[in-house]
């Protein structure tokens, strides 16, 4: 494999908060960046030499943006396989199509980790009505039920309780398909963050430890102090699995926590991922900075913690009544800003985080929960 070098131009498809974050440390690092997105005024567009406008399906955009870059990335999977193929004609797009194909579809996705000998909790492929009610006898009446595409953030899913009824909860998805999953009684929830190059060089950061309300992270903190047992073998999961998929770029692996040390494979996202953006402020290298190295087939970076660190999100609903007080977070020892320069705060829309470093992972997510309070 060749290196693309510094002075070449990265293209991102997605210009949202996590392509933002990825220009900032590719242009630290001598590279030329471009973005395409739906939104002119993306976050990206800001710190980037060129935006395409362009909605996720729109090839040419794609083709457009790919002619003048060197390689291609993503921030986003809903990107459409056409818009993929039409990059790929004009500069290698890294991750590949045959990793979206199977990340896009939770369905595919789930049989894939499954016939490849990773854990999953028990699930059921839902293609109708019926389907669902069979599930809730098979698999108990406590169930996730998501659309096997698209949604995120605890959108386009829903939670069935033993009094809900199924049938209203297959209309309320738009009766498509779906992917009905048993709840699990959980200790924690981890995420792995594996990098994976070109030339086959593979690390895999030390696991965090996420947070969720209504299934939206609210902090996440690394490292995750969870039995050095455990973490191995989530560690050891995410690097089989970058192995098998022949990983070109970066892999973040959501994973459920049982009891007894249980460990459970939940959801795959190739790209930049919402709970390591501690890393920024803990790691020797970030993971932008290593979705940089890894589709420039550069070495990758040293993946170790230098000091425990915690992220809280900063949500649109802080906006509703005024602009927050940033100052009385700011105060609080070892807590740092980072907002990602959207224009319209809207309840539930991620517009920044908190970050908190301490002595220990529970010191950073009690000071940077108290910073967030202070807002």
């Amino acid at each position: 494999m060749s290196v693309i070098v510094q002075g070449s131009t990265i293209g991102i498809l997605g210009g949202g908060q996590l392509g933002r974050m990825t220009a900032m440390a590719a242009r630290s690092m001598g590279y030329r960046v471009q973005v395409m997105d739906p939104d002119p005024s993306c976050p990206a567009r800001f710190v980037v030499d060129a935006c395409f406008v362009g909605s996720w399906e729109d090839a040419k955009a794609a083709a457009d943006l790919a002619r003048g870059c060197d390689v291609i990335t993503l921030e986003i999977e809903q990107i459409s396989l056409a818009s993929l193929d039409a990059a790929a004609r004009h500069a290698p797009v890294r991750p590949g199509r045959d990793l979206l194909a199977m990340v896009q579809d939770r369905i595919r996705q789930k049989n894939w980790l499954r016939d490849h000998g990773f854990p999953v909790g028990p699930y059921r492929a839902i293609y109708s009505e019926d389907d669902l009610r069979q599930a809730v006898q098979e698999l108990g009446s406590r169930i996730y039920l998501k659309r096997a595409q698209g949604g995120y953030d605890g959108r386009g899913q829903v939670k069935l309780e033993p009094r809900t009824d199924a049938g209203e909860a297959w209309r309320s998805l738009g009766e498509q398909p779906c992917v009905a999953e048993q709840a699990f009684d959980l200790e924690s929830e981890i995420s792995v963050m594996v990098a994976r190059n070109p030339s086959g060089q593979v690390l895999a950061y030390p696991a965090a430890r996420n947070h969720h309300e209504q299934q939206i992270l609210v902090w996440s903190a690394l490292p995750a102090s969870i039995p050095a047992t455990l973490e191995k073998r989530a560690q050891e999961l995410a690097t089989t699995m970058a192995c098998q998929l022949k990983l070109e770029g970066l892999l973040a692996v959501e994973m459920f926590v049982t009891g007894g040390e249980g460990l459970f494979v939940n959801e795959l996202a190739p790209r930049p991922h919402n709970s390591y953006h501690a890393s920024e402020r803990c790691c020797v290298t970030s993971q932008f900075e290593q979705a940089v190295r890894a589709v420039c087939d550069l070495p990758l970076g040293d993946v170790r913690i230098m000091r425990p660190a915690a992220i809280a999100n900063l949500l649109g609903d802080l906006w509703l009544k005024g602009e927050p007080q940033f100052e009385r977070a700011l105060a609080v020892p070892e807590v740092s800003l980072h907002l990602y320069e959207k224009h319209t705060a809207r309840a539930g829309r991620k517009m920044g985080h908190l970050a908190a470093t301490a002595d220990t992972a529970e010191e950073a997510v009690a000071r940077v929960m108290e910073a967030r309070n202070r807002l």
